[in-house]
């Protein structure tokens, strides 16, 4: 899916903050300003939407997961849905403390989730007393709102995709202290240098992020298609050998 240039355009991928907002190490990525507004370089955002595409369909071939974060409001639900349509894990309600940096206390919390579950089917819930009920009910509900879109993530992830590193500043710190890799929509007033894979882009508008949510979707989309047709081309030597036993085993009776 090749990035036009137009089409970031009429997203609006190109608005950058107020001049008086920038962070100067974004100065490589302005091309210029506007009526005290910087204007994104979007050549340059093309090009880095190309490269960030690239590394992520290799994660995604290499079967790790990429963990997508947005609580602002303007992203929670096409983050929701563009990465729930890969079945790649998300947060897009608030960033729990220590997701990444104390994974095994969050997976007990999935667990948690999953035990509850059990307990409505064998009918173990059944004997509790109402208020108790009510009080399993609502930590259900607590758990499934803020971890649900993570339960599938059994393992740290392969990398993190940011919209707004300032907002997300917790999550940016977890992930660099453990070396996991950062993908990010970066705007006019962040620090590109807390990221490894830049996208210089709007990440307020809801049409900027849809659009290039929709590129980096589609990459990670053919490195999980790619793992897929290899799976296949390797099974099919093992299957190839189990007719040939079969065919022998059959041959001695």
């Amino acid at each position: 899916m090749a990035v036009e240039v137009k089409e970031l355009l009429e997203a609006g991928v190109h608005f950058g903050h107020l001049t008086r907002k920038w962070d100067p190490n974004m100065a490589p990525y302005v091309y210029m300003e506007r009526n005290g507004i910087h204007i994104i370089n979007l050549y340059k955002t093309a090009a880095k939407i190309d490269e960030a595409g690239e590394a992520l369909a290799k994660i995604a071939a290499s079967g790790r997961k990429i963990l997508f974060v947005a609580t602002k409001k303007q992203a929670k639900d096409i983050v929701a849905e563009k990465a729930g349509a890969i079945n790649m894990p998300y947060i897009t309600e608030r960033w729990p403390g220590g997701m990444l940096t104390n994974f095994v206390t969050i997976r007990k919390a999935v667990k948690k989730m999953a035990s509850i579950d059990r307990m409505k089917k064998d009918g173990t819930f059944n004997t509790l007393s109402k208020k108790e009920r009510l009080q399993v009910d609502r930590l259900r509900a607590k758990l499934e709102k803020n971890l649900g879109s993570i339960s599938d993530m059994t393992r740290l992830p392969g990398a993190l995709f940011v919209v707004d590193i300032k907002r997300e500043h917790i999550a940016i710190k977890e992930a660099q202290k453990l070396n996991i890799p950062i993908f990010a929509m970066v705007d006019t007033n962040s620090d590109p240098r807390q990221v490894d894979y830049v996208i210089p882009a709007n990440d307020d508008a809801s049409k900027s992020i849809d659009k290039i949510l929709s590129h980096v979707t589609a990459s990670i989309s053919s490195g999980l298609a790619e793992r897929k047709a290899d799976k296949v081309e390797g099974d099919a030597p093992k299957a190839k050998k189990v007719a040939a036993k079969t065919v022998a085993a059959n041959e001695e009776e």
